[in-house]
């Protein structure tokens, strides 16, 4: 078990692992209409056993390699998370997502542990791309891309199904020789 500290105001990123799933399912029901808004999160998760089933799903990611999720703490509670909702080694790319319950907006914690997990994807797991893809009109999420230094590469029309209605998808990454040299020179990248 590991915990990262994100900052002076307490906030801590650590893996969000299935015997979470009671604290998992309390933070998606605090947020759920707020999550629900573009991704399918709270929709998936709706009770104790669908919360330990989808966290279930990301530990057999993460001993396959083929993704992670991470819990975003303030000292209060679980507030949010990021995760690699795949990766894939042999090509060296992943991507990136998160999410965020209402009363933890507007504090920077999804910027700052996306940079943690894509630091370690890239310098640790030799991921060369690192992807984002986020709702058309979730501009909550579009600054998360522009704030990590993000390139903005197209939109998928009509890409994503969520709740009955087709959304499009803006396909935003990042290179790991654009984010070695963004870290060593933050000045303007952020």
């Amino acid at each position: 078990m590991f915990t990262v500290p994100m900052g002076d105001d307490g906030a801590l990123l650590q893996p969000l692992e299935p015997w979470r799933a009671e604290e998992f399912l309390a933070h998606i029901n605090r947020g759920r209409e707020f999550i629900g808004r573009f991704i399918g999160l709270a929709d998936a998760v709706t009770d104790q056993a669908s919360a330990r089933s989808f966290l279930q799903s990301y530990a057999e990611k993460a001993a396959t390699d083929t993704g992670r999720i991470y819990g975003i703490w303030t000292p209060k509670a679980l507030v949010g998370g990021v995760l690699f909702r795949t990766m894939d080694l042999a090509q060296s790319t992943a991507e990136a997502g998160c999410w965020l319950e209402p009363a933890a907006v507007g504090k920077g914690l999804v910027t700052r542990a996306a940079r943690l997990i894509i630091d370690w994807a890239i310098e640790e797991r030799g991921i060369h791309r690192v992807e984002w893809q986020v709702s058309v009109g979730n501009d909550a999420s579009v600054a998360v891309a522009r704030r990590l230094g993000m390139t903005r590469e197209g939109v998928l029309r009509q890409n994503y199904l969520h709740r009955g209605r087709r959304y499009d998808i803006e396909v935003w990454s990042v290179l790991a020789p654009e984010w070695r040299a963004a870290q060593r020179d933050p000045v303007g990248h952020h």
